[in-house]
């Protein structure tokens, strides 16, 4: 799933558990370029890697972006986008012989022969809800055979995850509905009477409440409690938009765009040759937010700066708006490893993964080639060391893939780490900035988006800026030089993401460090010195 941190989301959850919040104040734009040092604050030092690196020249490196794709026509991306050199657009073959016709920038593996896409899906708990129900709905334990044990509780527990979330969206729906018409309504009165277009907290303040008429001050207090809370009226049309998503399709068991749309047997993973080659897909904001972190176009005067300066963004289209197939996941990766990618950016997840294997199977054909994967961690503020997130680096069979990489979010504030942030002491690799990320969005336009979803790619622009200046180093070396070039801070203390608990940020991850590209630049200057990248 496209899980990025939803602003409305958490502020419903607040609200529901009586939880209370305070202002944000404004991030620094940009500020995930920045250096700690100078800047004083927690980026990863983009600039001054490009300063070490002034008498150097770079190669451009393909990056491969699964996600729900990307508007190519970005005003800050066209530049960039990846153009597959041995196929002619728009004739109608497969002139590359790849098996995918027309995939000039990349591949939809959510489309259908004609024309149309998957926006809406839902989760993996639902389809195995689905599919395990007519075995096992109305038994008991005392029914269960020893060898469908096992099944049995899988069932109850995709059951219980349905039931919840059907639940939790029929309730907060309406309630954040309610909030938003009160929103509303009090923005109008409020603008009318202080002829203004825009009410800020400060208009707020300098109104004497003494004089106004009891609906006045009643749509002062509801103004001033959003601003206090921070949502604004679209925060919580994005509560309203994701909790019917989840309603609606996320958990209906009725709902199976697949079977109409793209008419495939999920179950097959080693059927390949499906999709369209139409890449943005109905739904492209988190993966052109995305794309931007890693390698929007530097120093332009447009919007903001990527990471990389140097690359190549290839398309490929397999996350929706509810749980990503295993399927689909794993025949993405291959495709982009065919195609040339050497760096592969995952900002997606889910809590179960049936077909694993193919996965898995994937990744390693990644890792012969040569391919590093850089994966977020999730938005559950949760410990992955002890709660399933797939994909992941642990194989079904045992063992772990070594061109991998696990990511946290980190907060632009002091010491802070996102509080939506997985993390683990094994599971995760490092952290990187992750909250209020301005990047690009569809339609030549910029947003400030939080996740670990944002914190992936700027990881991915950091790899992509050594890669294009280091071509020698492999997938291996590339995962290594990160991990041991982030700054590490194991003594910082933060609150634990989902707890009020005070903990050393070492305990976060493998490294205890956040990626760092002026330190990874130095580490590759010295390994290459050394003889290491050849």
């Amino acid at each position: 799933m496209r899980k990025w941190f939803l602003s409305a989301a958490l502020l419903a959850a607040q609200l529901a558990t009586a939880q209370t919040a305070t202002v944000n104040t404004k991030a620094p734009l940009n500020w995930y370029n920045l250096d700690a040092a100078t800047d004083r604050v927690r980026g990863v030092g983009t600039e001054k890697a490009y300063e070490l690196l002034k008498s150097r020249k770079s190669e451009p490196v393909v990056v491969g972006v699964i996600d729900s794709g990307i508007d190519v026509n970005h005003e800050d991306l066209k530049s960039v986008i990846w153009v597959n050199p041995r196929e002619i657009p728009g004739n109608g073959r497969d002139d590359d012989r790849n098996g995918y016709i027309d995939d000039v920038n990349g591949w939809d593996f959510l489309g259908g022969k004609d024309g149309r896409d998957i926006r809406q899906e839902t989760l993996e708990a639902t389809r195995l809800y689905r599919e395990m129900k007519p075995r096992f709905e109305g038994k008991t334990e005392k029914d269960i055979a020893a060898k469908d044990r096992a099944d049995y509780e899988t069932y109850k527990a995709v059951k219980a995850e349905v039931d919840e979330k059907a639940t939790e969206a029929k309730t907060l729906v309406p309630m954040i509905e309610t909030m938003m018409g009160a929103q509303e309504g009090a923005e109008k009165l409020l603008k009318a009477y202080l002829k203004k277009d825009r009410i800020s907290p400060e208009d707020l303040a300098a109104m004497n409440t003494d004089s106004l008429s009891t609906e006045l001050k009643r749509a002062r207090s509801v103004l001033k409690r959003g601003f206090d809370m921070g949502y604004t009226t679209r925060d919580l049309q994005e509560g309203i938009d994701h909790y019917k998503a989840q309603r609606d399709y996320q958990v209906n068991l009725d709902f199976d765009p697949r079977k109409d749309i793209i008419g495939d047997d999920p179950a097959n993973t080693k059927d390949r040759n499906y999709g369209n080659s139409e890449v943005q897909g109905p739904d492209a904001e988190h993966g052109t937010h995305v794309a931007g972190l890693i390698g929007a176009v530097r120093n332009n005067n447009l919007g903001m700066n990527g990471v990389a300066d140097n690359v190549r963004i290839m398309v490929v289209r397999a996350v929706p708006d509810g749980d990503e197939r295993d399927k689909d996941v794993a025949n993405a990766i291959r495709y982009a490893v065919d195609n040339g990618a050497k760096i592969i950016n995952m900002s997606f997840g889910k809590a179960y993964s049936p077909q694993k294997e193919a996965v898995d199977e994937a990744v390693k054909y990644a890792e012969t080639r040569g391919v590093l994967l850089v994966h977020a961690a999730g938005n559950e503020s949760k410990n992955i060391d002890e709660t399933a997130n797939f994909p992941n680096k642990y194989f079904r069979k045992g063992g772990q893939a070594k061109n991998w990489l696990e990511v946290g979010a980190l907060s632009w504030k002091p010491n802070e780490v996102a509080s939506f942030s997985n993390y683990g002491r094994k599971g995760v690799d490092l952290f990187s900035p992750g909250v209020d990320l301005y990047s690009s969005i569809p339609g030549s336009k910029y947003k400030e988006n939080s996740g670990t979803s944002m914190a992936a790619p700027v990881v991915t622009g950091v790899a992509a800026l050594i890669k294009s200046y280091f071509p020698k180093i492999t997938a291996e070396q590339l995962k290594t030089l990160l991990d041991e070039s982030a700054v590490k801070s194991a003594e910082m203390q933060v609150t634990r993401p989902g707890s009020e608990d005070k903990i050393g940020f070492g305990e976060l991850s493998s490294t205890g460090g956040v990626v760092n590209a002026a330190e990874a630049v130095k580490l590759a200057l010295q390994w290459e010195k050394a003889g290491k990248i050849r």
